[in-house]
């Protein structure tokens, strides 16, 4: 927004420029933000383009997108069957308990199962490495940033 004179207007609100992670934190000194800003981004960058972190990602998205792809298959298949076959999705199995309520079930059951084997390929294939990188990326922005951060 600008003035009358073309100026720009100023508004000195103490909260535009507040840190929501310096809650709590001295009012003391502070660094200087201007070029440790693009060498700790510089940092992001030179890690995501690291060997480590594709490999992370590759992992993370080999489990992912065929997990996904799956259960959303399954889950249309069951969508299509309960419109297009009624006759079918109401036969009976056990009793009262018919084709469309096992299904029904299922997905609740494959909702459950693929929860736990994320969990799983995370714990096993991913967390170990992806702390290291954090690790590693939290040691170069703080020799970037000069000291504790």
């Amino acid at each position: 927004m600008h003035s009358s004179n073309g100026r720009p207007v100023r508004y000195d609100d103490p909260w535009y420029d507040a840190v929501a992670s310096g809650w709590g934190e001295s009012a003391g000194p502070k660094a200087p933000v201007g070029p440790a800003r693009n060498e700790a981004g510089d940092v992001y960058l030179a890690v995501q383009r690291s060997a480590a972190f594709q490999e992370v990602r590759s992992r993370y998205l080999r489990f992912v997108v065929p997990a996904v792809t799956g259960f959303f298959v399954w889950y249309v298949a069951y969508v299509v069957a309960a419109t297009t076959a009624p006759g079918l999705m109401a036969r009976p199995v056990l009793g009262a308990v018919n084709v469309a309520m096992l299904a029904g079930l299922g997905q609740f059951l494959t909702t459950f199962v693929l929860t736990w084997a994320y969990a799983r390929h995370a714990r096993l294939r991913r967390d170990r490495a992806a702390l290291e990188l954090r690790w590693d990326t939290q040691e170069l922005t703080r020799g970037v940033r000069g000291g504790a951060s």
